[in-house]
């Protein structure tokens, strides 16, 4: 092969490989017509986060403990920077000697064992437990409180994830309101045949997994036949309402609490639309806006304060599954 052939045959490797690169990052990015790519953003005045979709379920689970338990938000940022540290947010099969799960904790220092630990809710309310047991936890520096839990070998470490930490709590406890967002894909239509209790299969999951998640909500009940506009997902046993009553801040910030839940487990769920307070979110292409305003069917300048509320979904959410 002569030197200038041998040149030409490297610039078309070349060439292809920039080439193949930039299909990749536009894939990838989602760049120009083709979709983002599924991941999570919390999203604060300040800072902004981004969590691949399986973080994103991991860090909804250890906020609903953490709500379930009516804990302060603190202690939530204490958790996510521990977990960040630990495992990346990630449900970890093993680790460090015998380390399991978000927290990596070990079976040998008496945190349970490997199956409990491998559960997220179980390591979460671990994590709290041994967290409560921090006396003044809360006013402490975010790296001495989860070393004072952890014991670890490298305790100032948690300090590198405060400020993401902090970022993803605000919005997961519902003190920043439509602060947490997902791009989902598109969802198959599944079995829509509603069951003994008015629900499809999803929606009854879907049920099942905010009871383990908050405990007791107030729902609406499932398979109703009347009061909602013509086409909606409820008469098909495929929407769950939720109640958040009196409307006042606290229930607000309730709400926003399970609505950003089931958004951050919306491909796992099936969710197809979350509204509250206003406004919604939508998989697939609708997903990459992220939550918008609700401009409620029906609604009308004569409506009655109370009609309002009820339309534009301040007293409860909606979420239906495909």
């Amino acid at each position: 092969m002569t030197r200038r052939a041998l040149l030409l045959l490297v610039g078309v490797f070349v060439a292809l490989a920039v080439v193949v690169g930039g299909v990749f990052y536009v894939i990838r990015e989602g760049v120009g017509p083709l979709a983002d790519p599924e991941m999570c953003t919390a999203t604060t005045s300040d800072h902004s986060v981004s969590l691949t979709i399986e973080q994103a379920e991991n860090a909804s689970i250890i906020a609903a403990v953490a709500e379930r338990r009516r804990m302060p938000a603190r202690a939530l940022t204490i958790a996510l920077a521990t977990a960040y540290q630990e495992s990346k947010i990630q449900n970890l099969s093993g680790g460090d000697r015998d380390s399991i799960g978000l927290f990596q904790q070990r079976p040998s220092q008496g945190w349970g064992t490997p199956a409990q630990i491998g559960d997220p809710y179980y390591a979460s309310n671990a994590f709290y437990d041994a967290l409560e047991e921090v006396e003044g936890y809360v006013d402490m520096e975010v790296t001495k409180a989860a070393q004072a839990v952890q014991r670890s070998g490298f305790p100032e470490a948690y300090a590198d994830h405060e400020q993401d930490a902090r970022t993803v709590a605000s919005a997961l406890t519902g003190n920043s309101q439509g602060a947490f967002t997902c791009v989902v894909e598109g969802l198959d239509a599944a079995e829509r045949a509603p069951g003994g209790n008015g629900l499809t299969k999803r929606a009854d999951a879907l049920r099942r997994d905010l009871d383990m998640a908050f405990g007791e909500l107030a729902l609406e009940p499932g398979g109703v036949t009347t009061g909602h506009m013509e086409g909606s997902a409820h008469y098909d046993g495929r929407a769950i309402d939720i109640l958040f009553r009196p409307v006042d801040a606290e229930m607000r910030r309730r709400g926003w609490v399970v609505a950003h839940y089931l958004v951050a487990n919306a491909r796992r769920l099936d969710v197809e639309h979350v509204i509250f307070d206003d406004q919604i979110w939508t998989s697939g292409d609708g997903s990459e806006d992220g939550w918008k305003g609700y401009d409620p069917p029906g609604l009308s300048q004569d409506d009655s304060a109370e009609r309002r509320v009820i339309l534009e979904h301040r007293d409860h959410i909606h979420v239906d599954v495909a």
